[in-house]
């Protein structure tokens, strides 16, 4: 994951200081791109502890539709929780585990102008198995007409599947990047996301490019990356999937592990919200 910490770097080095919605303030560069090969070896962070753990639980609570994060804590998991109970959020819910039309609601039930319901995901799988070369094969988070009916306006907005060959790869294009906490947290995802797809549409996953508008360093979180920037990267794990789930709704928790997993001693940060 040196290409992560190169990231990092050039944001301490070249970005600029600037005020955002927290509060906190963030050093900023606008427009990274970077792309892991998964054939290489599965992007987890070494430098620090990734709670692999929460990406899946988190990427099958996208992949279920579900907007209720009751159902992430049945997997052990709260990484929503203090969005959800923001004040900006609570006098708008109507439920206390109501994330309102998140990821994965929009993944799986975009509503069309005719307020019919779309399956983007369901599609774009369809799309890779009959027209593998369509340039067409987008999935999107981001619906301005219900950024009000969620708890948190997605960061990563929109994806794109690639078929070469045998091969198929993914492109992500995230608005929002906290370079610190949930960039490393979101290459995971997207490559579990890209593996999966691959496993139950007949491809092997190649590579996950991750394309950045504004990449940011929270000022709180300084002296947390210049820890990290010292360490040494350690050899990449392997992902391993169970090769009887043959439809992406079939995964569960224990369906997904990581193999060889060696990694330095957590960096604990407060997320802003």
């Amino acid at each position: 994951m040196k290409k992560y910490l190169n990231l990092l770097k050039e944001v301490v080095e070249e970005g600029v200081d600037k005020p955002d919605r927290t509060g906190i303030g963030t050093r900023s560069l606008f427009g990274l791109q970077e792309r892991y090969d998964l054939q290489e070896g599965f992007p987890a962070i070494t430098t620090k502890k990734l709670f692999f753990n929460s990406v899946k639980a988190e990427l099958l609570w996208f992949i279920s539709g579900s907007r209720d994060i009751a159902d992430l804590h049945k997997m052990d998991c709260h990484i929503w929780d203090a969005n959800v109970e923001a004040d900006y959020w609570r006098d708008k819910k109507k439920f206390d585990t109501d994330a309102g039309r998140v990821y994965g609601v929009q993944w799986r039930d975009w509503r069309s102008s005719k307020g019919e319901s779309v399956d983007q995901l369901k599609n774009a799988i369809e799309t890779i198995k009959n027209n593998p070369h369509s340039r067409r094969n987008i999935v999107s988070a981001w619906n301005p007409g219900e950024l009000e009916e969620q708890v948190l306006p997605p960061c990563h907005s929109f994806f794109q599947f690639y078929v070469e060959g045998d091969n198929l790869s993914l492109q992500m294009y995230q608005r929002s990047c906290d370079m610190f906490l949930g960039v490393p947290f979101n290459i995971a995802s997207y490559s579990l996301l890209l593996e999966m797809v691959a496993q139950v549409t007949g491809y092997r996953a190649k590579d996950f490019v991750h394309v950045m508008g504004d990449a940011h360093i929270y000022q709180n979180h300084f002296e947390k990356v210049k820890e990290q920037l010292k360490r040494k990267p350690l050899p990449l794990p392997e992902l391993k999937l169970n090769p009887e789930i043959k439809k992406l709704e079939d995964f569960k928790m224990e369906d997904i592990n990581l193999i060889d997993y060696k990694h330095h001693p957590s960096i604990r940060a407060k997320m802003a919200v």
